[in-house]
């Protein structure tokens, strides 16, 4: 799920710095002393689940956890999966420095969107309802990542189109696992501290849920 440098046109590139910087900027400002230690934690999920590749012909899959960290973290999702990208590309040589913004956004931003979409969800008094929800974030947000990819390279030129739709099909099993991960994960933390979800919802909000 790492674009690497050079892949995409100059337009794309920045277009993706842009974005990314405005999703960072928005994280930062909504992130408190409260967040951070679940951002750190998210982070280094990230950084060490993308590390174990599995080759998939010319391509490669990995775990990502994006949907975790956005029902967690929300917004501030967007700087965690950021630090983590950027040391692995530093250390590691996955993906490239300047094609960080767009893959940045392309795994953060479903992230962010998985969060507004499943955080009412997850916090349902049924378990198995919360673990469904749970389930949609984690292969959800896969799932937008795979398209951002795609779109990323789709428009990059037409060339890209068959490795575009490769992302997509290798990419598919890893939707059904981190749905299945994330749906463990809604369950224990409904189990040992459910009010891990609505400190990361507005006050105001969880009053009135």
């Amino acid at each position: 799920m790492h674009i690497v440098d050079g892949a995409l046109s100059n337009d794309v590139v920045i277009a993706g710095g842009i974005l990314a910087v405005g999703g960072i900027a928005l994280g930062l400002k909504k992130m408190d002393m409260e967040k951070i230690p679940a951002a750190g934690i998210m982070a280094a999920t990230f950084f060490v689940a993308s590390l174990i590749h599995v080759p998939i012909g010319p391509s490669s899959v990995h775990l990502i956890m994006n949907g975790l960290a956005g029902l967690i973290l929300g917004w501030t999702a967007f700087p965690a999966l950021f630090v983590g990208l950027l040391l692995q590309a530093l250390f590691f040589g996955y993906g490239g420095v300047t094609v960080l913004g767009v893959n940045t956004v392309a795994i953060a931003l479903p992230a962010v969107l998985m969060h507004y979409i499943c955080r009412s969800g997850i916090r349902h008094s049924h378990k198995k309802v919360a673990m469904f929800w749970g389930a949609l974030a984690g292969g959800g947000a896969i799932a937008l990542t795979a398209v951002l990819v795609t779109l990323a390279l789709a428009i990059t030129g037409e060339s890209f189109i068959p490795a575009a739709k490769l992302v997509v099909l290798a990419h598919t099993p890893v939707m059904a696992i981190e749905g299945f991960l994330c749906a463990c994960a809604v369950s224990l933390i409904h189990r040992v501290k459910p009010e891990l979800f609505d400190s990361f919802i507005p006050v105001a909000e969880v009053r009135h849920a």
